[in-house]
């Protein structure tokens, strides 16, 4: 009888070794993998902080010196995230601009998301957005590698325009918008100054030295 029982017992034991190994390989194959995706994630990030914070404004890792805040547009505009991290650039031991991402509600396609440089004084460094899905050939144009739109926010603050011009001209406002898509930059622009405000509404925590 144990002659009969043998040989199921034996493919059981082969099958199982087999999965077994597999299962490490597996195990093995995702730890090597993780450290390539880690990697491309962090270079990503520091490209994106590389466009709205300028070199020369810091000579430190805004990624290692973020600070983590919770974020009071959570469940409303964009359905924004409970935390915001702030990535905070610093030269010679001062604090000399933040940034930190955004989802900009109202995008023809969805959320648009924005990374935003500020400076201390409120003015922003810079604006890019990080990604989308708009419509190519009209609303991509908030795409710094599409046209220079994007960039014509360098320099304002939520005082600078007026906040009732914070708006497309269509609606009034100071922003143009792209012929035959309002949809895109109104979503930005109403974005851009939401992150402003939120600044303006936690820079004394942002400017808090570690």
């Amino acid at each position: 009888m144990s002659q009969a029982v043998r040989p199921t017992w034996v493919h059981a034991f082969i099958l199982g070794t087999f999965c077994a190994g597999f299962g490490v390989a597996l195990a093995l194959t995702d730890d090597v993998t993780k450290a390539p995706i880690k990697d491309r994630a962090l270079e990503d990030k520091m490209n994106s902080l590389g466009q709205v914070i300028p070199k020369s404004i810091h000579d430190n890792n805004p990624v290692t010196d973020a600070i983590t805040l919770p974020n009071p547009a959570a469940g409303g505009h964009g359905g924004a995230p409970a935390e915001t991290i702030v990535y905070r650039a610093i030269k010679d031991g001062k604090i000399t601009g933040v940034a930190f991402e955004l989802d900009a509600s109202g995008g023809y396609g969805g959320p648009v998301k924005l990374m935003m440089g500020i400076a201390p004084d409120g003015k922003l460094l810079g604006v890019r957005v990080i990604s989308h899905k708009e419509t190519p050939g009209l609303g991509d144009k908030i795409d710094a590698a599409k046209t220079d739109w994007i960039t014509r926010f360098t320099g304002l603050s939520l005082g600078n325009p007026p906040a009732d011009k914070w708006k497309v001209k269509k609606d009034g406002g100071q922003f143009d918008q792209f012929s035959g898509a309002t949809i895109t930059p109104r979503a930005v622009v109403g974005g851009i100054r939401h992150g402003l405000e939120f600044f303006a509404a936690n820079s004394a925590r942002m400017m808090e030295k570690k």
